[in-house]
Protein backbone atom coordinates (compact mmCIF):
# COMPACT_ATOMS: atom_id res chain seq x y z
CA UNK A 1 0.00 0.00 0.00
CA UNK A 2 1.32 3.37 -0.90
CA UNK A 3 1.73 6.39 1.65
CA UNK A 4 0.02 9.13 0.55
CA UNK A 5 3.64 11.25 -0.29
CA UNK A 6 4.95 7.63 -2.34
CA UNK A 7 5.92 8.01 -5.82
CA UNK A 8 3.58 5.33 -7.73
CA UNK A 9 5.75 2.44 -9.32
CA UNK A 10 4.52 3.92 -13.08
CA UNK A 11 5.48 7.95 -11.94
CA UNK A 12 5.14 10.85 -10.14
CA UNK A 13 1.33 11.36 -8.85
CA UNK A 14 -0.50 13.73 -10.77
CA UNK A 15 -0.76 17.09 -9.12
CA UNK A 16 -4.11 17.76 -7.48
CA UNK A 17 -7.12 18.09 -9.30
CA UNK A 18 -8.56 21.56 -8.24
CA UNK A 19 -7.41 24.30 -5.62
CA UNK A 20 -9.50 26.44 -3.72
CA UNK A 21 -9.27 29.75 -4.64
CA UNK A 22 -12.53 31.81 -4.85
CA UNK A 23 -10.98 35.26 -4.48
CA UNK A 24 -10.51 34.79 -8.21
CA UNK A 25 -13.95 34.91 -9.28
CA UNK A 26 -14.07 38.85 -9.60
CA UNK A 27 -11.40 38.75 -11.75
CA UNK A 28 -12.63 35.98 -14.01
CA UNK A 29 -16.02 37.57 -14.07
CA UNK A 30 -14.03 40.88 -14.55
CA UNK A 31 -11.85 39.59 -17.85
CA UNK A 32 -15.14 38.11 -19.26
CA UNK A 33 -17.32 41.75 -19.00
CA UNK A 34 -14.05 43.32 -20.34
CA UNK A 35 -13.95 41.24 -23.15
CA UNK A 36 -17.53 41.57 -24.12
CA UNK A 37 -16.69 45.47 -23.53
CA UNK A 38 -14.08 45.71 -25.91
CA UNK A 39 -15.61 44.55 -29.04
CA UNK A 40 -13.44 43.04 -31.75
CA UNK A 41 -9.74 42.14 -31.63
CA UNK A 42 -7.79 44.99 -32.51
CA UNK A 43 -4.49 44.87 -34.52
CA UNK A 44 -0.84 43.86 -32.14
CA UNK A 45 2.81 44.17 -32.59
CA UNK A 46 3.18 40.43 -31.47
CA UNK A 47 4.71 42.07 -28.08
CA UNK A 48 2.10 42.82 -25.59
CA UNK A 49 5.00 44.59 -24.15
CA UNK A 50 5.27 47.34 -27.37
CA UNK A 51 1.73 47.37 -27.70
CA UNK A 52 1.39 48.70 -23.73
CA UNK A 53 4.00 51.40 -24.53
CA UNK A 54 1.81 52.06 -27.63
CA UNK A 55 -1.41 52.80 -25.86
CA UNK A 56 -0.70 54.76 -22.09
CA UNK A 57 -4.14 55.16 -22.16
CA UNK A 58 -4.47 51.46 -21.11
CA UNK A 59 -1.97 51.66 -18.52
CA UNK A 60 -3.85 50.91 -15.43
CA UNK A 61 -5.43 47.72 -17.69
CA UNK A 62 -2.50 46.87 -18.52
CA UNK A 63 -0.59 46.95 -15.08
CA UNK A 64 1.79 49.90 -16.28
CA UNK A 65 3.05 50.98 -12.70
CA UNK A 66 5.68 53.43 -14.01
CA UNK A 67 5.90 55.03 -18.11
CA UNK A 68 8.97 57.06 -18.43
CA UNK A 69 10.43 58.57 -21.18
CA UNK A 70 11.64 55.70 -22.76
CA UNK A 71 10.45 53.10 -21.17
CA UNK A 72 8.06 51.27 -18.49
CA UNK A 73 8.09 48.98 -15.33
CA UNK A 74 5.19 46.74 -15.39
CA UNK A 75 3.58 43.60 -13.64
CA UNK A 76 4.05 39.86 -15.40
CA UNK A 77 0.47 39.35 -16.19
CA UNK A 78 1.87 35.55 -15.63
CA UNK A 79 4.34 35.87 -12.14
CA UNK A 80 6.70 33.60 -11.22
CA UNK A 81 6.17 34.95 -7.56
CA UNK A 82 3.96 37.70 -6.29
CA UNK A 83 5.21 41.26 -7.67
CA UNK A 84 6.77 39.75 -10.70
CA UNK A 85 7.78 42.76 -12.72
CA UNK A 86 8.97 44.07 -16.72
CA UNK A 87 11.17 46.55 -17.53
CA UNK A 88 11.54 47.27 -21.16
CA UNK A 89 11.93 50.20 -23.51
CA UNK A 90 9.16 51.38 -26.20
CA UNK A 91 11.44 50.36 -28.80
CA UNK A 92 11.64 46.47 -29.51
CA UNK A 93 14.66 44.81 -30.21
CA UNK A 94 15.57 41.19 -29.77
CA UNK A 95 18.74 41.33 -28.04
CA UNK A 96 20.67 43.58 -25.60
CA UNK A 97 23.48 44.43 -28.08
CA UNK A 98 21.00 45.60 -30.67
CA UNK A 99 20.16 48.67 -28.49
CA UNK A 100 22.44 51.39 -28.43
CA UNK A 101 24.48 52.36 -25.27
CA UNK A 102 22.20 54.96 -24.70
CA UNK A 103 19.32 52.66 -25.03
CA UNK A 104 21.36 49.97 -22.73
CA UNK A 105 22.07 52.88 -20.15
CA UNK A 106 17.70 53.47 -20.30
CA UNK A 107 17.14 50.43 -19.64
CA UNK A 108 19.28 49.75 -16.91
CA UNK A 109 18.16 52.97 -15.31
CA UNK A 110 14.74 51.77 -15.51
CA UNK A 111 15.57 48.49 -13.74
CA UNK A 112 17.38 50.91 -10.66
CA UNK A 113 14.18 52.22 -10.61
CA UNK A 114 12.16 49.43 -10.48
CA UNK A 115 14.94 47.50 -7.76
CA UNK A 116 14.64 50.49 -5.78
CA UNK A 117 10.47 50.33 -6.45
CA UNK A 118 10.00 46.35 -5.48
CA UNK A 119 12.35 47.02 -1.95
CA UNK A 120 10.40 49.47 -1.16
CA UNK A 121 6.83 48.36 -1.77
CA UNK A 122 7.40 44.78 -1.17
CA UNK A 123 10.35 44.35 1.16
CA UNK A 124 11.58 41.07 -0.11
CA UNK A 125 14.58 38.98 1.52
CA UNK A 126 16.25 39.10 -2.46
CA UNK A 127 15.31 39.56 -5.74
CA UNK A 128 16.69 37.82 -9.06
CA UNK A 129 17.01 40.04 -11.73
CA UNK A 130 17.73 38.74 -15.40
CA UNK A 131 17.16 38.73 -19.37
CA UNK A 132 15.86 35.63 -21.09
CA UNK A 133 17.48 36.69 -24.59
CA UNK A 134 16.16 34.25 -27.59
CA UNK A 135 12.93 31.92 -27.16
CA UNK A 136 15.68 28.91 -26.25
CA UNK A 137 17.22 30.84 -23.18
CA UNK A 138 13.92 31.11 -22.30
CA UNK A 139 12.25 34.73 -23.64
CA UNK A 140 8.47 34.53 -23.95
CA UNK A 141 8.45 37.61 -26.23
CA UNK A 142 11.62 37.42 -28.15
CA UNK A 143 11.55 39.91 -30.50
CA UNK A 144 11.12 42.49 -27.18
CA UNK A 145 13.94 42.16 -24.51
CA UNK A 146 13.27 43.12 -21.30
CA UNK A 147 14.54 42.70 -18.08
CA UNK A 148 12.39 40.49 -15.34
CA UNK A 149 12.86 41.66 -11.18
CA UNK A 150 11.36 38.05 -8.91
CA UNK A 151 10.43 39.16 -5.68
CA UNK A 152 11.55 36.48 -3.48
CA UNK A 153 11.32 35.40 0.37
CA UNK A 154 12.53 32.20 2.33
CA UNK A 155 10.39 29.60 1.83
CA UNK A 156 8.50 31.13 -1.39
CA UNK A 157 8.59 28.38 -3.31
CA UNK A 158 7.26 25.72 -0.98
CA UNK A 159 5.31 22.07 -0.61
CA UNK A 160 2.71 23.58 -2.76
CA UNK A 161 5.41 23.96 -5.68
CA UNK A 162 7.08 20.80 -4.30
CA UNK A 163 3.88 18.30 -3.98
CA UNK A 164 1.56 19.97 -5.72
CA UNK A 165 3.45 20.88 -8.69
CA UNK A 166 1.97 24.43 -8.52
CA UNK A 167 2.84 27.78 -7.53
CA UNK A 168 0.79 29.83 -5.11
CA UNK A 169 0.34 33.56 -6.28
CA UNK A 170 -1.48 35.50 -3.02
CA UNK A 171 -2.25 38.65 -4.26
CA UNK A 172 -4.04 39.77 -7.10
CA UNK A 173 -2.74 41.77 -9.94
CA UNK A 174 -4.82 44.86 -9.36
CA UNK A 175 -3.77 44.79 -5.56
CA UNK A 176 -0.30 44.55 -6.61
CA UNK A 177 -0.14 47.12 -9.50
CA UNK A 178 -1.82 49.25 -6.49
CA UNK A 179 0.68 49.09 -3.83
CA UNK A 180 3.69 49.45 -6.60
CA UNK A 181 1.72 52.98 -7.84
CA UNK A 182 1.39 53.67 -4.00
CA UNK A 183 5.11 53.52 -3.59
CA UNK A 184 6.14 55.09 -6.95
CA UNK A 185 4.00 58.19 -5.89
CA UNK A 186 5.97 58.40 -2.46
CA UNK A 187 9.48 57.69 -4.60
CA UNK A 188 9.42 59.09 -8.21
CA UNK A 189 10.77 62.24 -7.26
CA UNK A 190 14.06 60.28 -6.74
CA UNK A 191 13.64 58.74 -9.97
CA UNK A 192 13.62 62.14 -12.31
CA UNK A 193 15.69 60.83 -14.88
CA UNK A 194 13.53 58.31 -15.54
CA UNK A 195 10.33 60.73 -16.35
Amino acid sequence: MLSAMATPPDGPAPGPRAIWAPWRLPYLEDVGAQERAGGPPTASTGSFLRDAWLDPARDRENHVVVRGRVGLIMLNRYPYANGHLLVALGEARPTLLDYDPAQRADLWLLTDCATDLVQRALEPQGINIGVNQGRSAGAGVPQHLHVHLVPRWSGDVNFMSVVGQVRVIPAALDDMADRFRKAWAALSGAWTSVR
